[in-house]
């Protein structure tokens, strides 16, 4: 019988997603070795959502470390996330043919991977990824055929030096973002203390897919959405047409 994990790392962006899965680990783990890796690989948003990982680490008592990347964001040009000066960050709903202006090439892939090598240098049990079912319609590396892959690869690619049963546990793959804020909400995830926003204003721009999905998550699951959107209303009209 494979023993019960004793520590995880948690890929902890700073969004509600990622949040409420290193809440949901605590939560279900009190004593658990925590360890949460967030990445710093230029994204314009990045100065507002890194301060909100590093804030939800402090406060689940989990050990945070910044990967810094940003070697490679001229490599990954053509996003909206990378590439400001030449691409626009667009508005509607996360659905919309649109999105995949956001998409950074293999950004999960090189995220994972390199969790999976810190995971085996500290000796962690488990890795953890929030990827949920609202990510498949535009990111190729957020789909249950990438978790699966990838745990194959890692058996092959760590065997003899990870600790057994070593594997990335993507528990929201199959589940809508407004299951995420229903259990975020359970949890007593502090909401203000995320970011979504890919415009990364002072202010949640209430426009980009990832402000619409958050407004449309809290509405759908009916939990009180405390974000100050610039433009409130707006995910109404996308959600709709999308």
């Amino acid at each position: 019988m494979e023993p019960l994990p004793t520590s995880a790392l948690v890929l902890l962006s700073g969004g509600m997603d990622s949040t409420t899965l290193a809440y949901t680990i605590r939560h279900d783990n009190p004593e658990m070795d925590l360890h949460a890796l967030a990445f710093d690989y230029g994204q314009r948003h990045g100065p507002r959502e890194l301060p909100c990982a590093a804030q939800t680490a402090g406060r689940l008592r989990a050990r945070f470390d910044v990967v810094n990347i940003r070697a490679l964001t001229s490599f990954l040009s053509g996003s909206a996330l990378t590439d400001p000066e030449n691409v626009a960050v667009p508005e509607g709903h996360y659905s919309d043919e649109t999105m995949r202006a956001t998409v950074v090439p293999n950004r999960n892939a090189i995220m994972l991977n390199i969790a999976v090598g810190v995971a085996v240098a500290r000796g962690l049990d488990r890795i953890a990824t929030a990827v949920h079912a609202g990510d498949h319609p535009i990111y190729p590396d957020c789909r249950p055929e990438f978790i699966g892959r990838l745990n194959d690869l890692i058996e092959v690619a760590t065997e003899g030096f990870s600790k057994p049963g070593l594997r990335v546990l993507a528990p929201f793959v199959m589940q809508p973002k407004d299951f995420i804020a229903k259990l975020g909400d359970r949890l007593g995830v502090p909401w203000r203390e995320t970011w979504s926003c890919y415009m990364g204003g002072e202010t949640h721009c209430g426009r980009c897919g990832t402000c619409v999905e958050r407004a449309e998550a809290f509405a759908l699951a009916g939990v009180d959405d405390p974000t100050v959107y610039l433009d409130p209303d707006f995910w109404r009209t996308a959600a709709a047409a999308g």
